[in-house]
């Protein structure tokens, strides 16, 4: 009898260890601390899924996984989405995250964006929507009209910051979060009063904004040319933003504005047409937005890039003054291209 049950306590203990090994011990067979896996609406049965697991070297094994799976009786039904995998997860954990749908949260990081493709761009790397179907969405102004913007307009929504989403999230709740975060933006810090007191809209600050952004990473000159275009702007002066040309030309490599550039007839050149353009040229920071509302006061009208290259400004109130500043800088430049060509 006794034989019978060290025989039986020893069966379960085999059966528990063996349990524990299959079920309970570390699954997983990758690197590092995370790894996702991409489960589609076309790929959401139990074959397929375990298949991809496997293929990415996220588990070590399916069979086990295989049976678990349908021993908990959720073989066809995955949730679609992006799943995280933990290092070391074992595969009782991993059934239980995908019998309950428990898809990880994809996070979208916007920098500084130019043009509408390279937002089509960074949302599809993420989300189930192509970036031909972004495209066609950001570039419909039915599809964009109820958060209050137009195809020019559209980037006036967007506060670069980090969002989270789930991957299958459709493109109109994306614009929708966006949309309502740009409302909370403006809300907080005075903002809106700041902006009434500029006499532009919080649209136009964002657009003043975006042109200022592209023209230095100099936070103390950010300040000094919001307040010459603001002072351009007031005296109803062209911008003459050479950003604006590289926008309208999209050509973000030009290190220099030629003459020819500023014929360009689109509604993006400021050399041509006063008061700002229709929209924005790229997303800018938050601080930047900020600068444009506490820009100072100055009588500044001219600036430009000084001739050692270091990325500051001259500042003039007068253009005899400027032109001087700008002759020094085109000689420097001329200089420097043609040693470049010469190497």
């Amino acid at each position: 009898m006794k034989r019978i049950v060290r025989g039986i306590s020893l069966s379960l203990l085999l059966l528990a260890l063996l349990f524990y090994w299959l079920f309970l011990s570390s699954a997983t067979n990758f690197e590092g601390k995370t790894k996702s896996v991409l489960i589609t609406e076309n790929r959401k049965d139990k074959a397929s899924v375990l298949d991809e697991l496997q293929k990415n070297g996220i588990i070590k094994g399916k069979t086990s996984l295989s049976v678990l799976a349908t021993f908990m009786g959720f073989g066809d039904k995955i949730r679609p989405g992006k799943y995280e995998i933990k290092k070391g997860m074992n595969l009782l954990s991993i059934a239980r995250m995908l019998k309950n749908g428990r898809i990880a949260e994809v996070k979208l990081v916007i920098n500084k964006l130019r043009t509408k493709e390279d937002l089509a761009r960074l949302i599809s790397k993420s989300f189930a929507s192509d970036s031909a179907s972004v495209m066609r969405y950001i570039s419909s102004n039915d599809s964009i009209k109820e958060f209050g913007v137009d195809t020019n307009t559209l980037f006036t929504i967007i506060i670069p910051d980090t969002y989270s989403f789930y991957w299958n999230t459709p493109l109109g709740k994306i614009f929708r979060k966006l949309s309502d975060t740009k409302k909370q933006f403006w809300e907080n810090k005075d903002r809106l009063e700041k902006a009434k007191h500029t006499g532009l809209s919080p649209d136009e600050v964002y657009t003043l904004a975006s042109i200022v952004e592209e023209e230095t990473n100099y936070d103390s000159d950010k300040l000094k040319i919001a307040s010459v275009y603001m002072n351009r702007l007031k005296k109803s002066m062209p911008l003459q933003a050479c950003p604006t040309i590289k926008f309208a030309m999209k050509d973000f490599t030009l290190t220099r504005i030629y003459e020819k550039y500023l014929f360009n007839p689109s509604p993006y050149n400021t050399y041509r047409k006063k008061g700002l353009p229709p929209g924005p040229i790229c997303t800018p920071s938050p601080k930047t937005i900020d600068i444009i509302l506490d820009a100072p006061q100055t009588d500044y009208l001219y600036f430009v890039a000084k001739s050692d290259f270091s990325g500051y400004h001259h500042f003039s109130s007068n253009f005899a003054e400027h032109n001087q500043y700008a002759k020094e800088y085109q000689k420097a430049l001329d200089l420097y291209m043609a040693k470049k060509q010469s190497n």
